[in-house]
């Protein structure tokens, strides 16, 4: 009996390769952007000409938002890093799951490949898999490919094939879906921590304020306001920031599930389509 199943040391092998791979370019986004964020800080936001006297340690110029954005103080830098790591990885995934769904809409491409099915031009769907391209289309020529193959086979039952193109599809669409998946991850955790890491710099924000109130000895409002000011840029950046995480989390995820139902759809065409053409002639043999 030869089924020619997909070994799982060979899956787990690739999977872990593109992990990896995954996994470098996240560190090497993240450390790319903390370094950009700082420069900015340090020399766009922190330049002298948005401070009174040309001093960024006085305090910003009336209406001059860059020089209140570095008066935000340490936590700043880091909420830069994460609003560019979302805008990057958004990018990346757009760029991803574009190539994913391949050179024709998913809709067309399923419903070409169901027609050929009907007609019984397996040749056609290759055809037209190898035409699309993207992860769809390769889930979908593994399984009509396994599909040729049982149509030779005669060791088999048709529960057994149908049982065999069924799990290559599975095992192809369980190493194309985690390509698709990547860096969610980061997108999803930036959308949670944003806001607090924003609150937590509009706390140091608030305490260096009232600080430098009570060592001044009388009521100053305008250090007080400034301060206010200052500290509530880091709530901001920090909301701003978990918001565009959470629609870019939420879009990608929509679109990973139009994939994957696509995937599906066409699954189960090849599946009924075998059982429907070789299960009447299959019973026929064992009688």
């Amino acid at each position: 009996m030869n089924t020619s199943p997909r070994p799982a040391a060979t899956a787990a092998k690739a999977e872990a390769q593109s992990s990896g791979g995954a996994s470098l370019f996240s560190v090497i986004v993240i450390i790319l952007a903390f370094i950009i964020s700082y420069i900015v800080y340090k020399f766009v936001f922190g330049d002298g000409s948005h401070f009174q006297g040309g001093n960024s340690e006085n305090n910003p110029n009336p209406g001059d938002y860059l020089g209140v954005i570095y008066k935000g103080g340490v936590i700043v830098p880091f909420l830069l890093t994460m609003f560019l790591c979302v805008i990057t990885f958004s990018i990346e995934r757009m760029l991803t799951i574009a190539k994913a769904k391949g050179s024709k809409g998913i809709e067309s491409f399923v419903r070409t490949v169901r027609q050929k099915l009907n007609a019984n031009d397996i040749n056609g769907a290759l055809a037209a898999c190898d035409a699309q391209k993207g992860s769809v289309a390769n889930v979908v020529k593994a399984g009509l490919m396994k599909y040729n193959e049982m149509t030779r086979e005669r060791n088999m039952t048709t529960d057994q094939k149908v049982l065999a193109i069924q799990k290559e599809i599975e095992e192809s669409t369980a190493l194309e879906l985690p390509m698709l998946e990547k860096n969610l991850v980061i997108i999803s955790t930036i959308a949670s921590i944003a806001t607090l890491t924003g609150l937590l710099g509009t706390v140091f924000g608030m305490i260096r304020a009232f600080a430098a109130l009570a060592q001044a000895g009388t009521p100053d409002a305008v250090a007080l306001a400034n301060g206010i000011s200052e500290a509530l840029i880091n709530t901001a950046l920090g909301i701003g920031t978990s918001a565009l995480a959470i629609v870019a989390y939420n879009y990608f995820t929509s679109k990973i599930d139009e994939l994957t139902y696509s995937i599906d759809e066409a699954g189960f065409s090849i599946i009924q389509t075998f059982a429907g053409q070789h299960g009447q002639t299959t019973a026929t043999q064992t009688v």
